[in-house]
């Protein structure tokens, strides 16, 4: 039982991550090396504000290609009809990638978090990677449901980044510190908010997050009952 464990998890990884997924690796690792050592150059208190503001990009930049490209892989390895071919086996291989996904991103966030406890900051590695995890989880969801409307991988990576962009002006419109921030930092009390109403504006917005995740997820699962579409 643990060998066809190991076997499965093996094949899966090697098809979510199609050879690419290191490059998306080194570029969250530099990304967050640049981030930090520019704000160490500039003078910037180190503060678990910094490290998770830093290490925000490099978190979702980790979940994007195999969220994002998972069924055009499936796709270009041929195994789309295999997946369809046997009723409800579908949904159980691409939870699994999905949990696959997230436990190696949660993973490697950890490590990056016990980088920045050695070399800048004696952060929690543990509960700063807890808490990226909350947008890593919703955006991780809305590319898999989109990659299910688009059926392609390139088309999703456009669409996420169009919804960045606008994300970007909307926040700093109405959205800022608030339950709706997908980019909440919880270790940023602003200074006109009061501390016990700042707990409960991160703890909604972490329950929104999390139940925005379930819904993309539910819905992509809905979309993939159209086999027709897919193959």
């Amino acid at each position: 039982m643990k060998n066809s464990f190991t076997t499965l998890a093996s094949a899966n990884m090697k098809i979510i991550f199609g050879g690419k997924f290191i490059w998306f690796l080194i570029t969250s690792f530099l990304l967050f090396a640049y981030f930090v050592c520019s704000s160490v150059w500039w003078g910037e208190l180190p503060t678990d504000e910094m490290i998770y503001g830093h290490l925000f990009f490099p978190a979702l930049l980790l979940v994007f290609y195999p969220a994002t490209f998972g069924i055009q892989n499936d796709a270009d390895n041929r195994i789309l009809e295999i997946l369809f071919g046997i009723p409800g086996y579908m949904y159980k291989v691409w939870l699994a990638r999905l949990l696959l996904i997230y436990v190696l991103v949660f993973g490697v966030l950890v490590g990056y978090g016990v980088l920045a406890y050695v070399l800048v900051y004696p952060v929690n590695p543990l509960g700063m990677a807890c808490q990226l995890m909350f947008p890593v989880l919703f955006v991780g969801g809305l590319a898999f449901w989109l990659s299910t409307v688009t059926r392609s991988g390139n088309a999703t990576a456009l669409l996420i980044i169009i919804l960045g962009i606008a994300l970007i002006f909307l926040r700093d419109s109405f959205m800022l510190n608030t339950l709706w921030d997908i980019k909440l930092n919880p270790y940023s009390l602003p200074e006109s908010i009061h501390p016990v109403v700042w707990e409960n504006t991160v703890l909604n917005n972490r329950i929104f997050l999390g139940i925005g995740s379930i819904v993309w997820v539910l819905l992509a699962l809905i979309n993939l009952q159209k086999r027709e579409k897919f193959i």
